[in-house]
């Protein structure tokens, strides 16, 4: 068990970030009294740990940064707690597959040069578990890559988790990419790349293989950023996926936030960024080319990981099953008896879910 509580923790992720994107974040911002201490401390330590973020520049653009991609990244879709992490940890025993880590996804400007240090001190300080599944958390696992992309410029959707009364303006800008301009998109699409490359670096792979939600409205953006990307998509009941998110977000906001925020406005954002992110989603898939897209009921992936699993290598023809299958096997196997959450969906939940999410209900075939 780690040092720290998870929702104790007396910062937030913005302590490794770059000074000028601190800067950029939290300007024209409220801080609100309760977290001042917590922004404080954030940014000393940023301004402490920004001053090394020129030797990895330095190591990035002399070994990686005119090294081409030798394969298209895959990528991971759907909304948050839509099985995402599962699948994504499930590949990702596959070692051809290159990731985002979470030390990664905290200190992107300390991955080429003092990890061993700074990941040792991580591990000390922070819990074991998640707290909103109780799934392992540890420095080197799989993670969704926006929280890196957030630390690295000041495009990220993820602000929201810092100054959540923007969520809406975040949203347009940073998650559906409508509000944002061409030089930031042009920020953002570097910062991507880079991300891909140090990833791939550091785990040793040779495809990156991402997880990261926001992504799923942004298919049109990555497929001008990697043209031969492929993609998985995963569904999942929408009365599971309310009832998880709630409890997520409430979690995670704990940690992060400089700003209150009442269930009661993010169950609101909830519902409505589920929908923008579906439409967008149906939008765009039309331009994936035909073989670079599966769609996978989560709740069957499930019941049979891993004919799932070698189903999704067929259909998108990726390389390395037979000599992943293994290693994949022996991880599902480990988690067999992992207990997950049960949802009981109160008159609450159904209600707002079926007014406002009917259509993913309909088009996917679901029910309680």
């Amino acid at each position: 068990m780690g040092l720290l509580e998870f929702d104790k923790l007396p910062i937030n992720t913005l302590v490794g970030a770059d000074v000028d994107t601190f800067k950029k974040i939290c300007a024209g911002r409220t801080v609100e009294k309760p977290y001042l201490k917590k922004y404080r401390l954030t940014k000393a330590i940023c301004h402490i740990l920004s001053t090394m973020a020129p030797i990895q520049e330095k190591k990035y653009q002399k070994l990686l940064a005119d090294k081409p991609l030798e394969n298209p990244p895959l990528f991971i879709l759907g909304h948050w707690r839509s099985g995402t992490t599962f699948v994504h940890n499930v590949l990702c025993k596959d070692d051809h597959f290159g990731y985002n880590t979470t030390y990664q996804t905290v200190f992107p400007h300390l991955m080429m040069w003092g990890q061993p240090f700074f990941k040792k001190t991580v591990k000390w300080l922070m819990p074991d578990k998640r707290p909103h599944d109780n799934m392992e958390l540890d420095p080197g696992l799989p993670q969704e890559e926006e929280f890196a992309l957030g630390s690295m410029m000041p495009y990220s959707y993820y602000n929201f988790w810092f100054f959540p009364e923007y969520l809406d303006e975040y949203c347009e800008k940073y998650l559906l990419f409508n509000d944002i301009t061409e030089e930031e998109k042009e920020i953002f699409r570097e910062t991507l790349i880079k991300v891909v490359k140090i990833s791939l670096w550091n785990t040793g792979g040779t495809q990156f293989l991402s997880k990261n939600p926001p992504h799923t409205a942004r298919i049109k953006f990555l497929m001008e950023t990697f043209p031969d990307a492929k993609f998985i998509y995963l569904m999942r009941n929408p009365y599971t996926v309310f009832e998880s998110t709630r409890g997520f977000f409430m979690n995670a906001f704990q940690p992060l936030k400089l700003q209150d925020v009442s269930v009661e406005y993010v169950e609101e954002k909830i519902l409505d960024v589920y929908t923008k992110l579906y439409r967008r989603y149906e939008e765009e898939k039309l331009l994936i080319p035909k073989g670079n897209l599966i769609e996978v009921k989560f709740e069957d992936f499930e019941k049979d990981s891993i004919g799932l699993t070698e189903r999704i290598y067929n259909e998108l023809s990726l390389p390395g099953y037979d000599l992943a299958q293994a290693n994949i096997n022996k991880y599902l196997d480990s988690k067999k008896g992992f207990k997950k959450n049960k949802y009981k969906y109160d008159s609450r939940t159904v209600e707002l879910v079926e007014k406002h999410w009917d259509y993913a209900i309909k088009d996917w075939d679901y029910s309680l």
